[in-house]
């Protein structure tokens, strides 16, 4: 089994929201996501969907995007981002998930010998957008919610961990999010979020140990990124 991310699809089959607002990158995207998937997944592989999967409103709005999804190869892991608001209830979300759909919240899931694990994640202290009376809560649950899927994974197996915010400030710096992996001996993670000019500035690599990967689909030109064979 390979291992593949790609995070950020903002698809929207079934609702008026173009992305080609944001740029002529984004022409035709569901169609150039669809023919980039078809020519590097295999039925035996897996993808990380790590957010933004849908602007669907509700779960109705979203079922179009995600049919779209089940119908790609692979088993599809997918995570909560900021955007995704037809998700609810974690019960709602996998029971109206179509077969080879998971969905990932507070715990992990088993995917050849690999655990994959993680959470939406939050804006970073020491951002220029962080808002302590806002996002300090936000931000400590996330992290408490981060613990929880790690401590679900398996002992002693590989854990790859999903998030959809950025791990760092623009700065890079440490946050709490960092020190878990770390703590926890994280070995993969991938995170979405950024689009644009945004990306320019991400951090990709190794660190402490831990080897980040930016999936947003735009980043990748809409191809899902080869993260793993397990």
């Amino acid at each position: 089994m390979r291992i593949f991310a790609l995070g950020d699809p903002h698809l929207s089959l079934s609702t008026d929201k173009p992305m080609d607002i944001f740029g002529p990158n984004w022409d035709n995207h569901a169609a150039r996501l669809e023919a980039a998937w078809r020519a590097a997944v295999q039925p035996e592989d897996a993808v990380l969907l790590p957010g933004d999967i849908s602007w669907g409103m509700s779960l109705d709005e979203a079922k179009a995007d995600l049919a779209f999804l089940a119908a790609l190869p692979g088993t599809k892991v997918l995570l909560r981002g900021n955007h995704d608001y037809w998700w609810n209830s974690i019960s709602k979300v996998r029971a109206a998930l179509p077969g080879g759909m998971h969905a990932v919240q507070n715990d992990s899931l088993v995917l050849g010998g690999v655990a994959v694990l993680g959470t939406r994640g939050w804006v970073c202290p020491g951002s220029t957008l962080f808002d302590p009376a806002v996002d300090q809560k936000l931000y400590e649950r996330e992290l408490i919610r981060l613990e929880l899927s790690l401590k679900s994974a398996p002992a002693g197996m590989p854990k790859l961990c999903m998030l959809h915010y950025p791990p760092f400030n623009e700065r890079r710096q440490q946050s709490g999010f960092t020190e878990l992996l770390e703590a926890y001996g994280v070995e993969r993670a991938v995170y979405g979020h950024l689009h644009g000019k945004a990306c320019r500035n991400a951090f990709e690599g190794i660190r402490n140990g831990v080897e980040y990967t930016l999936c947003s689909a735009d980043h990748l030109e809409f191809a899902p990124k080869l993260i793993l064979e397990a």
